[in-house]
């Protein structure tokens, strides 16, 4: 595939790794069908063109045998807190099959934006990522159905089932994930400590508790609101209560609003609660909150003097110890109301990866993932190297708090629902977008709740 390198750094992206490598993946089987060494040259042309056609019927055919002697991968994803265990995994990749090339890009800012101008340009990446959950239909016509690899055998049931098509019914599997995952407030259990409190379980409590550990010297939040899809994490616990407040699923209410026949007045926790919860984590959060990114937010934590980490979860911890290795962390659900039962974690797989169907190496492709979600240093790269929940089917217990804490949280209280899953990245960047209006003082809540209601159904409604 004709690979274009990007000639000007696009504003937001952090090119992490250019890696180069070449030979077949270990874990496939070896082509049967590729020419001897000795075979003249135009036999050669011949019989590549044969193993391509073959090639490309098994992969019609959903086979899991693949094997690749060379070839390149672009990989262009969002999460770039997963820098550097990606370059990681690529790196020990070069191992297994050195002729094959990665190049890998990752961003955060804009990423949808991003990926649908690389789409509409042609330029559509081998592996690229969205939200899971609705946006799996969203990229279906580019994705590769994996439903019958070796790498869906691996998958968690419960990732597996993000990765389906609603469209086709629950079929297929047109996505991996990097992670399954858990959402929730992050604490500094030695400033609770000293301030003599516990985790706020309910939304008074978070505000008093804010007082307190503001009066005791510390600074109560971090709120990383820079970043919009912040606000989606954040919003979750919130979502889940108004919808049990009002009798219905989450998936129900939030069908209402892509409908057009919801109003953020119609729910108290939303139009109350959540707005409640934002000013008091900007009365009590960053000097300049629309400034601090996830790095700002991991730095300010991390340092020791911050109480409260928000819009995060398990993928922070390694970062965070890799600052502060002492830092002591408590992990658990945001509180949005007066019933402590609302302020669960969220636990599931958000994000999806996907393989690009037309990739003219969708052999490496998926040699690489397959080896990836099978091979044991792939299976230990999860919890050993990224430090996240595995989306595979694995006993291995975790060495990190997060995890643990979210495990125990899920087994006390259940899990609150993924609710970001039911919209898509384009609605919930516009509702971040809409969220730091507020913050910012351009739009007032009435004003804020409005966008927020016309970008649901404009956006999220006209997408189904």
């Amino acid at each position: 595939m004709k690979k274009k390198v990007l000639a000007a750094v696009l504003a937001g992206i952090m090119a992490a790794g250019m890696l180069a490598g070449c030979g077949s993946s270990g874990e496939s089987a070896q082509d049967t069908t590729a020419p001897a060494a000795d075979t003249e040259a135009a036999a050669e042309d011949t019989a590549a063109e044969e193993t391509t056609e073959a090639a490309d019927a098994s992969a019609d055919a959903g086979e899991a045998d693949y094997s690749a002697d060379s070839g390149e991968i672009y990989i262009f994803i969002s999460s770039p807190e997963y820098a550097d265990a990606l370059n990681t995994l690529i790196d020990e990749y070069k191992n297994v099959a050195p002729n094959v090339t990665i190049n890998y890009e990752t961003t955060q800012n804009d990423y949808p934006t991003l990926l649908k101008a690389k789409i509409n340009s042609g330029d559509v990446p081998d592996i690229f990522s969205s939200t899971s959950g609705m946006e799996i239909d969203t990229y279906r016509e580019y994705s590769y159905d994996l439903t019958g690899q070796p790498i869906v055998d691996a998958m968690d049931d419960g990732v597996a089932a993000a990765m389906t098509s609603a469209e086709e019914g629950g079929k297929g599997c047109y996505g991996l994930a990097i992670k399954g995952n858990y959402f929730g407030l992050i604490w500094n259990q030695d400033i609770l400590d000293d301030c003599g409190i516990t985790a706020p379980e309910t939304l008074d409590d978070f505000k008093k508790d804010c007082e307190i550990i503001k009066e005791k010297g510390y600074q109560p939040c971090t709120t990383g609101f820079m970043e919009w899809w912040v606000y989606k994490h954040n919003v979750m616990d919130f979502l889940n209560a108004a919808a049990k407040a009002n009798g219905e699923s989450t998936a129900d209410m939030v069908a209402k609003f892509q409908a057009g026949e919801a109003k953020m007045k119609d729910y108290s926790v939303l139009y109350d609660n959540w707005f409640d919860y934002i000013d008091t984590a900007v009365k009590y959060g960053d000097d300049k909150p629309l400034e601090t990114d996830l790095s700002g937010e991991e730095q300010a934590f991390a340092a020791g003097n911050t109480a409260f980490m928000l819009g995060q979860g398990a993928w922070v911890e390694a970062d965070l110890l890799a600052i502060n290795p002492d830092l002591n962390i408590g992990f658990g659900g945001y509180p949005v109301d007066a019933d402590p039962a609302d302020c669960q974690v969220v636990s599931g797989s958000d994000q999806a990866l996907h393989v690009y169907k037309d990739s003219e190496n969708l052999q490496a492709v998926l040699d690489f993932v397959n080896w990836w979600y099978t091979s044991d240093y792939g299976q230990s790269w999860f919890t050993d190297v990224a430090g996240v929940v595995p989306p595979i089917k694995t006993d291995k217990a975790s060495s990190y708090t997060i995890i643990e804490q979210g495990k125990k949280s899920v087994e006390e209280k259940g899990s609150g629902d993924l609710s970001i899953c039911y919209s898509t990245d384009s609605f919930n960047q516009a509702f971040g977008e809409a969220m730091q209006s507020y913050i910012a003082g351009t739009a007032d809540k009435d004003a804020t709740c409005a966008q927020i209601e016309k970008d649901w159904h404009e956006i999220d409604g006209a997408a189904k």
